[in-house]
């Protein structure tokens, strides 16, 4: 899916750019596009990408607070030092997977997101055409 619209949409760039049609035809597709763009379909899909990406955005830095937080807390535990850094080390640890879950839980859910809109653009430019 990827592959087809990465070329769909260079394919039209191309020909946007290098069309020796000039101001008019741009006009005309620059008008069309947005034809497109406002309609209800795409709109919804944008919105549930923005929804997505502002969820994205607020779940990692909690998530990298909440770490920081649990990492100090082990480096300023009770023993020795040595067994302090054991802690902090292994705190770390889970704290590095947790994110790295996170970040791969929002890229999913807008990847997810933006393929939708993909898919629904396509659906209402077929409908256009």
């Amino acid at each position: 899916m990827r592959g087809k619209v990465g070329l769909i949409v260079g394919i039209a760039a191309g020909y946007v750019l290098g069309s020796r049609a000039g101001r008019e035809r741009y006009d005309q597709i620059k008008t069309q596009w947005l034809k497109v763009w406002n309609t209800d379909p795409v709109q919804k899909q944008v919105g549930k990408v923005k929804e997505a990406t502002k969820t994205a955005a607020m779940a990692l830095p909690s998530t990298v607070w909440d770490s920081a937080v649990k990492v100090t807390k082990a480096a300023t535990s009770k023993g020795s030092p040595g067994q302090k850094l054991d802690s902090a080390i292994a705190e770390s640890k889970k704290s590095a997977d947790k994110l790295s879950k996170a970040a791969e839980t929002s890229a999913r859910a807008v990847q997810d997101a933006a393929e939708g809109a993909l898919d629904d653009i396509a659906d209402a430019t077929k409908g256009r055409s």
